[in-house]
């Protein structure tokens, strides 16, 4: 009989070869977060396949090769969206809102090739996207449009066994799209048309599947450029290290781990795009997630405490200057579940989640969350909110009806933290704080069939309806719709060419 993982863990090598043959190739630590879309996509991507394993049974033996190549098609349908958008057409800036609704089809595909373990050490990889979107009401948005664009490519040096068995060494330079912890700080933005890359290094000791890893990085984040080729903000610095200790994963995954945010800013730059304040973010934090032994409950939670320094711009004595302030912000997020015992295995989960908002508008200080390059989804299905300024409690239901069809449903609740501060990405703020905390509550239904191995398909419905805090700007300004439900509707269809490596 073999033994439990945790079990392994304590023998040493050739222990391990006299306990079971073969357990050193084998042997898996990695463990997935039964957290609501939290888990970060694989790497390679999850559309792409090893050419060994797909349908093509004359390649079975290049197993060097991988291979993807994916096309999504979304229609939204959007109504009273409280997302806002610039109006350029007088010559100035404007900030306005979708009071029409708004009926868009996004396009986007994605192509991947990767060449790995026949010239190592040496590896490389590439991924090239082409995302559009059509019938919008508006000017199209960098999160909607990045057309014809290289969103990875790198190579790798990769040494496999160079902290003892199975135990690799690597490291990547160039172009690089990757998640990491819960995607809330770190995250691709798969449901978005586009996706977030960075370019740099990237210095990884160990991989997910050992009892222990650590990911380490110096990146610049990539500005996407709609109609060109994207290019490195050189301004910007993203590093960090993620530590993951996975000896227990089968009840606990423990994932210490430090980020940092670097910009050399220009406030007073005479290209408008560049005029950013200097900014020196530290970020340490810890995220633990597993099951609680002996029982149905999982859990999964994240801390993060931000310090270091923001610049913010004043005139003093008639002349705008940048000055210096403290930044000082906290977040956290907990979400417990409960699996029952049941033939389409439903999970309720309760969640919450905290960001910090700045406190004073009028001082130099900065206190609210820097949410890094996180993905919003799981925040909100409307996609109104991120991890700042906000607190947030949800109750979640997902079940499986059918082994090919998969259901969620929730109800999220949404207040500012700081009432000075704002709704940050509806940019609604009052800066008097006399407009009240609540922003307003949301329902949303999910369903996603997966029709074979290479066709899936979605749809979904959210509807939010705002608090107190929303409705008060319904002025002639912003329209009467700050004040009315928000309707928000997709179709999604997703192909594989290359299918689920089963077909």
């Amino acid at each position: 009989m073999p033994l439990p993982k945790s079990a392994y863990a304590t023998l040493p090598f050739w222990a391990l070869l006299l306990a079971s043959p073969g357990l050193a190739v084998a042997e898996d630590y990695y463990v997935k977060t039964n957290a609501y879309r939290v888990e970060p996509d694989p790497d390679p991507p999850a559309y792409v396949r090893n050419l060994s394993r797909t349908q093509f049974e004359q390649l079975r033996d290049v197993d060097w090769l991988d291979v993807g190549l994916d096309f999504r098609t979304r229609y939204e349908y959007r109504e009273n969206d409280l997302r806002p958008w610039t109006d350029t057409s007088s010559g100035s800036a404007v900030t306005r809102y979708r009071a029409d609704p708004d009926n868009l089809w996004l396009l986007r595909t994605r192509a991947y090739l990767g060449v790995k373990d026949i010239l190592d050490p040496l590896r490389f990889a590439v991924e090239f996207e082409d995302a559009r979107s059509y019938n919008g009401l508006y000017e199209p948005s960098d999160a909607d449009v990045n057309e014809f664009e290289l969103i990875q490519g790198y190579a790798e040096l990769y040494f496999n066994h160079a902290l003892g068995h199975n135990r690799p060494i690597s490291l990547r330079a160039g172009r690089m799209a990757f998640e990491q912890l819960d995607r809330r700080l770190i995250g691709n933005n798969q449901f978005r048309n586009t996706t977030n890359n960075f370019e740099g290094f990237r210095l990884h000791f160990g991989k997910k599947q050992n009892d222990w890893d650590l990911d380490t990085f110096a990146l610049q984040p990539v500005e996407r450029l709609k109609y060109e080729f994207d290019r490195p903000d050189e301004k910007t610095w993203f590093y960090g290290g993620i530590l993951s200790i996975r000896h227990w994963s089968d009840i606990l995954t423990i994932q210490p781990y430090f980020l940092g945010r670097s910009v050399d800013g220009n406030p007073f730059d005479p290209v408008v795009a560049n005029r950013v304040n200097d900014r020196n973010v530290y970020a340490p934090g810890l995220r633990v997630y597993g099951v609680i032994p002996d029982s149905s409950f999982d859990f999964d939670a994240d801390i993060n405490k931000q310090f270091g320094e923001s610049g913010v711009t004043r005139t003093v004595n008639g002349q705008a200057v940048q000055i210096m302030g403290e930044h000082d912000a906290l977040a956290y997020s907990l979400e417990l579940g409960y699996s029952f015992d049941h033939d389409w295995k439903p999970r309720l989960s309760g969640y919450y989640g905290f960001g910090t908002g700045d406190l004073n508008p009028n001082d130099n200080d900065n206190d609210r969350f820097d949410a890094f390059f996180g993905f919003n989804q799981p925040w909100s299905r409307n996609d109104y909110f991120s991890w700042d300024n906000v607190h947030a409690p949800k109750l979640r239901l997902e079940f499986k009806p059918h082994k090919d069809v998969r259901i969620d449903t929730a109800y999220s609740a949404y207040w500012l933290d700081s009432e000075t501060d704002g709704f940050r990405r509806a940019n609604l703020r009052d800066r008097t704080g006399n407009s009240g905390d609540f922003m307003g509550h949301e329902f949303d239904i999910r369903m996603r069939h997966k029709l074979n191995g290479f066709v899936d398909w979605s749809l979904s419905y959210a509807r939010f309806t705002p608090g107190d805090f929303t409705t008060s700007f319904d002025t002639p300004v912003t329209g009467p719709f700050t004040s009315e439900a928000s309707n928000f509707f997709y179709f999604e269809v997703s192909l594989n060419a290359f299918g689920d490596g089963k077909s």
